[in-house]
């Protein structure tokens, strides 16, 4: 009896340990993983910021956005189609496309447009350091600056990668980090038709959507007219991202979605 007595007991003890020790297993597992998409989750056991993908306003009013890091063939066109629709949109330049088109980059800013920064030079920034991070931002706006004496405050990583160094970096350097909730995919080259639908009746077209488009894309000059006229008939104003976005008194909530703390 003594021996069946011990022997309960132990295996009591052990159950009791399992129990104690499941919640600290179970921690540990989830601090080590990185998760994508939402406010409060843990990157490496720290909480994960997120860039700003879209803005919480009552308005009706979308941003439609360009990143320039490759050719500069179509600057004309897209500057006509936007002045001839009354369009101010959002340039996300890259220190090295600076660098070979300083005349297009000012006609631009002359044009009226959102001058903003795409990093100098491209590279995947998840994979730099938080001094690197800063680099990529400081190169590019001092770039930008020498041909447009604008003082930027926009950035959105190459890519669209970002992790907490590249958003602190950003922060350091009183930059707002601006990704995008509708992707035309007009990198993909798939026809003026497929961006336009892809645009106009996606999922997730809203109040407050930011809008991607490349500068250099195939289809885009016969896509973007198009759109235009398809958000307006829709109902939505066409502002650029720094009048669309939040300055101050703000959260980001888990998908990424700007609201005002007011």
């Amino acid at each position: 009896m003594t021996r069946y007595l011990v022997q309960a007991a132990l295996a009591f003890a052990t159950a009791i340990s399992v129990l104690i020790t499941a919640p600290v297993m179970i921690e540990k597992k989830v601090a080590a993983t990185v998760f994508s998409g939402g406010a409060g989750i843990t990157e490496a056991g720290k909480t994960k910021k997120l860039p700003i993908y879209s803005v919480d306003t009552p308005e009706k009013q979308v941003a439609i956005t360009f990143d320039a890091a490759w050719g500069a063939d179509d600057t004309d066109i897209l500057l006509e189609i936007l002045a001839r629709n009354d369009v101010l949109a959002t340039f996300f330049f890259c220190g090295s496309w600076v660098d070979k088109f300083p005349e297009d980059v000012q006609k631009f800013a002359t044009a009226g447009h959102d001058i903003a920064n795409h990093g100098d030079t491209h590279a995947h920034v998840s994979k730099l350091n938080l001094e690197q991070n800063k680099q990529e931002i400081k190169g590019c706006h001092d770039k930008i600056k020498a041909v447009t004496g604008i003082e930027m405050n926009l950035y959105r990583p190459a890519y669209g990668e970002y992790n907490n160094d590249v958003l602190n970096a950003a922060e350091e350097l009183n930059y707002y980090t601006i990704q995008w909730d509708v992707d035309s995919h007009d990198w993909m080259a798939r026809g003026a038709e497929y961006e336009i639908d892809r645009v106009l009746n996606h999922k997730d077209l809203q109040n407050g959507s930011i809008i991607l488009f490349h500068n250099d894309a195939k289809f885009t000059p016969q896509t973007l007219d198009t759109v235009i006229k398809g958000l307006k008939e829709k109902g939505y104003d066409l502002v650029p991202v720094s009048q669309l976005i939040y300055t101050e008194n703000f959260k980001i909530d888990h998908a990424g979605r700007q609201k005002s703390m007011k």
